[in-house]
């Protein structure tokens, strides 16, 4: 078996979640590092849209802000950023959003804005951007983020983008339509929403990986699906593309620096 760190197994997992027919609003960071690997292996005729307004862009390394020339270079076309969200986004074009957070709750709100009390916070995160209009007008949500007590929170200090708000059917009363998140993907386990009541539910724990260590890293109760499946370990391939990815990523911000 390949010898791999929990954060491969993530971002694999995330990869996988992609088709190659999906049209995906791309978060920087995990999320891009996701939709790229899933664009290098299995799903080659994804189509990859930042929110610079870089269509089906094909970036050789990773962007390191949604500012990156390596994004604009190899896209089709770049759009204004009122074009992107006003007829892309807001047109309902896109299929899939790929988000992460600072704080997740167990219905899927993300916190990207602070940390501690809003007028007097610990830590000030870099805000929204376009992630509250990405979690409402994509057709579905994928967020992958790694497990922790600080990051998988009980109440969030500042919800930025909706999940599935209290639960239940409270996002569609508030009048979106969309699907809201659908996964979410951790260095630990798989989780979906609960049908009926809409908290993230644990459907695959990753190899190796205990319910205990689940429940220890979860400021929520965690709760199981009825049958709880083994995430499959990353492949060589999969493997050996997102190291290379990642080294000629690293390669090129030293020559940058």
């Amino acid at each position: 078996m390949a010898d791999y760190k929990p954060n491969e197994m993530m971002t694999i997992a995330a990869a996988r979640a992609l088709k190659n027919d999906d049209v995906c609003f791309v978060g920087i960071g995990m999320p891009s590092a996701a939709a790229n690997l899933a664009r290098l292996t299995h799903a080659p005729g994804i189509t990859l849209i930042y929110e610079s307004g870089t269509l089906a862009t094909k970036p050789n390394i990773l962007p390191l802000s949604i500012g990156d020339g390596e994004l604009c270079e190899t896209a089709i076309t770049t759009v204004s950023v009122p074009e992107m969200f006003r007829y892309w986004l807001q047109g309902g074009r896109i299929k899939v959003g790929f988000l992460g957070g600072a704080q997740i709750d167990k219905y899927a709100n993300l916190n990207t804005t602070v940390v501690g009390a809003y007028d007097k916070p610990k830590v000030r995160l870099p805000g929204g951007g376009g992630a509250p209009e990405i979690a409402t007008s994509c057709g579905e949500i994928f967020i992958i983020m790694a497990q922790g007590k600080r990051s998988f929170v009980d109440k969030l200090d500042f919800v930025t983008s909706i999940g599935h708000v209290t639960g239940g059917n409270s996002r569609s009363e508030l009048g979106v339509k969309t699907k809201g998140p659908t996964k979410l993907i951790t260095d630990l386990a798989l989780f979906a929403p609960d049908p009926e009541t809409k908290v993230m539910t644990v459907v695959s724990i990753h190899q190796g990986v205990t319910r205990a260590q689940i429940e220890e890293n979860t400021g929520w109760p965690v709760k199981y699906a009825a049958k709880v499946d083994e995430t499959a370990p990353p492949t060589a391939r999969e493997l050996e593309v997102l190291r290379d990815l990642q080294a000629r990523t690293a390669r090129a911000t030293a020559e940058a620096a």
